[in-house]
């Protein structure tokens, strides 16, 4: 699979974190673990919108500082926030089945999370895709594509000749 736009894949991060009340404080040590040009993705659907933008504003100094991209997942608009999933005008969008990622190109998502692909603490139980099912899921996708659940540098690597651009995780990042 090849993105028929280098340059803006080239713009997007490849590796990910996904926030959630799960991490606790744990968070800043997840922060701190990601590479520059990583992106975030604050979640925390839990909390109550003034905490949820106090977060914001708390990650948003450091993403900046460090050089991370940060999107703002959800409905919920927060002040100084991209849109939810946009980033320079990159609409990304979650993805759980072939019929999903072709919905999503067709809307204008420029990059799709593709989940489960192995077993997540997030989603017990959940029946997760494999290389295999991973791979006929995105196969001929113009789209990057960034692998989710279960996560973390090295099975990243492992996927990365079916096309897998990138990967995105919670516990990958915190332990």
């Amino acid at each position: 699979m090849r993105c028929r736009h280098p340059s803006l894949a080239q713009e997007l991060p490849r590796r990910w974190l996904m926030t959630d009340e799960r991490l606790g404080e744990r968070l800043w040590d997840a922060l701190a673990a990601l590479p520059k040009g990583s992106g975030v993705i604050l979640r925390h659907y839990g909390l109550p919108p003034a905490e949820r933008r106090v977060l914001f504003a708390r990650i948003a100094r450091i993403a900046r500082r460090r050089g991370l991209v940060l999107v703002v997942a959800g409905t919920e608009r927060l002040e100084h926030a991209p849109r939810h999933g946009r980033h320079r005008g990159a609409l990304t969008a979650p993805v759980h089945s072939r019929r999903e990622a072709i919905a999503a190109v067709r809307n204008g998502a420029k990059l799709i999370f593709v989940s489960p692909v192995h077993a997540t603490r997030s989603h017990p139980g959940a029946r997760t895709l494999g290389a295999v099912r991973l791979g006929l899921l995105i196969r001929g996708s113009n789209v990057p594509v960034i692998a989710l659940g279960g996560m973390n540098e090295r099975r990243w690597r492992a996927l990365r000749p079916l096309g897998v651009y990138g990967w995105a995780g919670i516990d990958g990042w915190s332990g």
